[in-house]
C-alpha cells in the first residue's frame, strides 16, 4: 500500500482483512497511519476476527479468546485513532499510560471498516460502535444475508449514529472479461484449484463445476462474467442491500498477470461507469 501510494493520486488504499485478534492494535495503527500520511489521507483499514485461524497459535493467542480478543483490540484501536495521548488497560496486552502513539493519521482520522462473515455478534458490535461494515459474501445466495443487513441498519439507528454517515458494503469473488463463456472457462480451473487447496486442510469436499455455475448464475454469489452480466449483478446487490461500497476480489487462485490487468481494466473503464450511470438515473 505504501508503494502504491507513491504512484497514485486518487484511489483509496484499503487492506483486505487485517486479523486484529492476533495483531497488536498499536503497531497496526502505526503502519496504516504511515500509509495515510504518505498517501495524503487515502488509507483505509479493514479489521476482522479472521476466518483463517493459523495466526492465533503463531502469535501465542488462544482460540477460546477468539471473540474477546477482537472486541478488546477493536476498542483499543478506535481509542488510539480518537485520542492522543492515550491511557488504556485491558486483558490481552500491556497497559498504556498517557502514551503518545506516533505517527498520527492525517487529521487524526484513519478510516476504519469492520469486516464480517455473517455472525450477528459481529454485526451488533460494528453497528453499536458506529463503524462501517463490509459483508464478505463468498458462498451461498446473497439474499440470505438480507436479515443481517437490516439488523445492522436497525442497531446503527437505535445506537443514535448519524445516518448521513451510514456506510455498508459487500465483498465478493469476481473476475471480469469481454466474453462470459470464455472468462468462465478460463477462471474455473484456477478458482476451483484454490478452493481445493484450502479445502484439503479443512476437510471440505472437492469443489464442483456445478457450484461454480450456480454461483455465476442469477442470484448467485460470484460475479464472474462480461460487462453486462456484472453490471446487472452489482446493481441487484445494490438494490437488495442499499450498498455504499462494492468490493471485487479478483485474485483467487492467482490468475495470470495479463488476465488480472484485463479484469481490472474492464472493471474500471466499463463496469464501474455503467453502475454509476445507472445509480444516477
Amino acid at each position: 500500500m505504501a508503494a502504491a501510494s507513491t504512484v497514485t493520486k486518487n484511489i483509496k488504499l484499503g487492506s483486505a482483512v487485517s486479523v486484529l485478534s492476533s495483531s497488536d492494535p498499536v503497531k497496526l495503527y502505526q503502519s496504516f497511519a504511515t500509509v495515510d500520511l504518505i498517501s495524503n489521507g487515502r488509507a483505509e483499514l479493514m479489521a476482522g476476527r479472521g476466518s483463517f485461524i493459523e495466526s492465533f497459535p503463531l502469535y501465542g493467542q488462544d482460540l477460546k479468546d477468539y471473540d474477546a480478543l477482537f472486541d478488546e483490540k477493536l476498542r483499543l484501536l478506535l481509542q488510539i485513532n480518537q485520542q492522543d495521548p492515550i491511557s488504556w488497560k485491558g486483558k490481552f496486552r500491556p497497559e498504556l499510560k498517557n502514551q503518545t502513539i506516533l505517527p498520527r493519521a492525517l487529521n487524526n482520522n484513519l478510516k476504519m471498516w469492520v469486516a464480517v462473515g455473517g455472525t450477528p455478534e459481529s454485526v451488533v458490535r460494528a453497528a453499536t460502535l458506529g463503524l462501517p461494515v463490509m459483508f464478505a459474501i463468498i458462498g451461498g445466495s446473497p439474499v440470505q444475508f438480507k436479515p443481517l443487513f437490516e439488523y445492522y441498519k436497525n442497531v446503527y439507528q437505535q445506537s443514535g449514529h448519524d445516518m448521513d454517515k451510514f456506510e455498508i458494503g459487500v465483498h465478493v469473488h469476481a473476475f471480469f472479461g469481454e466474453d462470459s463463456n470464455e472468462i468462465g472457462e478460463y477462471y474455473y480451473p484456477i478458482y476451483s484449484g484454490q478452493m481445493d487447496r484450502i479445502g484439503r486442510s479443512r476437510g471440505w469436499p472437492a469443489y464442483q463445476r456445478a457450484q461454480f455455475d450456480r454461483g455465476r448464475g442469477k442470484g448467485g454469489h460470484l460475479i464472474i462474467g462480461d460487462v453486462n452480466e456484472s453490471v446487472d449483478k452489482i446493481l441487484e446487490l445494490h438494490e437488495l442491500f442499499g450498498l455504499t461500497r462494492f468490493s471485487a476480489h479478483m485474485d483467487v487462485g492467482a490468475p495470470s498477470h495479463d488476465r488480472m490487468m484485463k479484469s481490472i481494466e474492464v472493471f474500471g473503464t466499463k463496469i464501474a461507469p455503467k453502475v454509476r450511470e445507472a445509480l444516477r438515473m
